[in-house]
Formats: C-alpha cells, sequence, structure tokens
C-alpha cells in the first residue's frame, strides 16, 4: 500500500544537500527522484526544484521554495532508539554543523528539529 502522507519539507535552495546528508544518517535510505526548474521559473532552469527521498522507508520532500518559511521547533521529528548508542549515533550525527538543544532537542545543520 503506498504511503498517504508525505512530510514536505520547505529549503531556501539546499533540498537536494539536505536530502543527501539525511540518507547517509539513516539506513535503509535512498534519494528517489530530484525534479528541476525549467525555463518557466521561478528560479533558473535547471536548479533543483524538489528532491523525494525516502529515509529507513518514510518517504519526504524537500522543495527548494526561497526563505520565507523558515523551519521552527513548532515541527520536528523523532526517532525511535533501541538503546543509548543508537540515541548517540544519531545525536552525533544529526548535530554535526547544527547545534543542540533544550531538552534532548536539537536542530541539524539546515535548521530542522529533531
Amino acid at each position: 500500500m503506498p504511503q498517504k502522507l508525505t512530510p514536505s519539507l520547505w529549503f531556501d535552495g539546499e533540498a537536494e544537500e539536505a536530502a543527501g546528508f539525511y540518507v547517509s544518517v539513516f539506513p535503509n535510505s535512498r534519494i528517489v527522484n530530484v525534479a528541476r526548474y525549467t525555463e518557466a521559473g521561478p528560479r533558473e532552469a535547471g536548479t533543483v526544484m524538489t528532491v523525494d527521498f525516502e529515509l529507513d522507508g518514510q518517504r519526504f520532500t524537500g522543495i527548494n521554495g526561497g526563505p520565507q518559511f523558515p523551519f521552527s521547533e513548532a515541527v520536528s521529528f523523532q526517532i525511535s532508539c533501541a538503546d543509548q548508542d543508537e540515541v548517540d549515533f544519531y545525536w552525533d550525527r544529526l548535530t554535526e554543523g547544527g547545534r543542540e538543544s533544550q531538552c534532548g532537542w536539537l536542530k541539524d545543520r539546515f535548521g530542522l528539529s529533531w
């Protein structure tokens, strides 16, 4: 059965970079499709418009929409972990270039909260 809900993540131009990073962090993950802007715009033809990717079977879409809507703590993702070693693995990877927050939360290098 196809996935019914797909989170869309709005980036200012780093959708492909972010998808590549997330795919490198989570097992069983892959880039599914990259769509590029055409001559019709609104961005330069050939630049990445959207990236469809899967993180351990969960589909996401990253869109390069512009700076209008930055991430905030109002939306975050939880990772179910089997033990402290797994928690530490994800914490270490996702804080690379990001920052620790409060109460066990972090913001990754793209501003997404986990």
